[in-house]
C-alpha cells in the first residue's frame, strides 16, 4: 500500500507541482485512512462506501474541524481516483459520497488605518528597516503569498513599471502590479549601504537575510511581521496572509471586479475570491452596529 501512496504523491509533486506542504498533509491524510483500515483488517484497495462513511464519521468523533475533514476527504477522493485511472480499482469508492462542505471562516484583515501603522513601525535608517519596509509593502501591495514573496529573485521585479512576476501554487506564473509605494521601498532596500548591509551569497534573491545573505525563509517573514505587528500594538492574530487578505478586502471595498481580484491573486475558482465580499458585508455590518443609534 505503501508504493501506491508513494506514486500518488510523487504525480501530485512532478506532475501537479503541489507544494511540499500540501503533499505532505495529503500524506498525512493517507497514513491516516491507512492505518483505519488496518483496523478493519482491509488493505486499502478493498474500502467501500460504507468504510469511507465510517473513516470520516471517526474523524467528525475526534472533534476534528470542519476544514480538516473536508480536506481529509478530498484527499481520500483524489487518491482513489488515480488508483481507478491506473487501473488498480475498478470504481472509485469516493463516487458515491458527497463532499463535505467546508466551514467558511472569514479571514483576518487590517483596515486601511491599521496597515498604515505597521508600515511606519521599521526604523528606515537600518539596512534591516528599509529591508522590512519592504517585505510589508510588497505583500500588502501585490496581494503575495508568503511563499511568492521569498521566491522573488532580482530578475521578476520592474521597479519602473511597479510590477514582479511571482510563481504561485502548482508553479503557475503570474505578473502582478505591487505599486508605486512598494516599489519606491524595494529600490531603496536595494540602494541601502553602510554598516549592517549582509554579504551576498544568494546573488539571485531579492529578500534575505541579515546573518547569513541568504533567502528569506517564510519563518523569517513570520517574524518580520509579529515584531512590527507587535510594536504596533495590533490584533496579535495579524500574520503575513493577513496583508494579502486587506489587500483583497480593501480592493473589494473600493469597487475592484471581482475578477479582476481573482486574477491578481491567483485564485484558481472564483468561490475563493467570493469570500471577500462576504468579509466588506460583515464589516459594514459591524460599523453600522456601532455608528446607528437605532441599530
Amino acid at each position: 500500500m505503501s508504493g501506491l501512496i508513494d506514486d500518488f504523491l510523487h504525480r501530485l509533486a512532478v506532475e501537479k507541482g503541489y507544494s511540499e506542504n500540501t503533499v505532505r498533509a495529503y500524506a498525512r491524510d493517507l497514513v491516516e485512512l491507512a492505518d483505519f483500515m488496518e483496523g478493519r483488517r482491509r488493505p486499502l484497495t478493498a474500502a467501500t462506501v460504507q468504510d469511507v462513511r465510517a473513516f470520516l464519521a471517526a474523524q467528525q468523533g475526534r472533534g476534528l474541524a470542519r476544514s480538516t475533514i473536508a480536506r481529509r476527504s478530498a484527499s481520500v477522493r483524489s487518491f482513489y481516483r488515480f488508483l481507478a485511472r491506473e487501473g488498480v480499482l475498478e470504481s472509485n469508492p469516493m463516487s458515491a459520497l458527497r463532499a463535505p462542505r467546508r466551514e467558511q471562516k472569514l479571514p483576518v484583515f487590517m483596515t486601511v488605518e491599521e496597515v498604515e501603522k505597521l508600515l511606519d513601525q521599521p526604523d528606515t535608517s537600518t539596512w534591516i528597516g528599509c529591508r522590512d519596509v519592504a517585505v510589508l509593502e510588497t505583500l500588502y501591495g501585490g496581494g503575495l503569498r508568503v511563499g511568492e514573496l521569498v521566491g522573488l529573485d532580482y530578475d521578476d521585479v520592474d521597479l519602473g513599471s511597479g510590477l514582479v512576476r511571482v510563481e504561485g501554487k502548482g508553479k503557475k506564473e503570474r505578473v502582478v502590479p505591487v505599486g508605486r509605494c512598494a516599489a519606491r521601498a524595494v529600490g531603496r532596500y536595494l540602494a541601502c549601504t553602510g554598516e549592517g548591509v549582509p554579504e551576498r551569497r544568494d546573488p539571485r534573491a531579492l529578500f534575505v537575510n541579515a546573518t547569513e545573505g541568504t533567502r528569506l525563509s517564510a519563518r523569517s517573514v513570520r517574524r518580520i511581521v509579529d515584531r512590527h505587528v507587535a510594536a504596533a500594538g495590533l490584533n496579535p492574530r495579524v500574520s503575513p496572509h493577513a496583508l494579502r487578505h486587506s489587500f483583497a478586502t480593501h480592493m473589494v471595498t473600493n469597487g475592484a471586479d471581482l475578477r479582476a481580484v481573482q486574477e491578481l491573486l491567483g485564485h484558481e475558482n472564483l468561490s475563493t475570491t467570493q469570500v471577500y465580499t462576504h468579509l466588506t458585508h460583515e464589516h459594514l455590518k459591524r460599523v453600522y452596529e456601532t455608528a446607528h443609534p437605532r441599530a
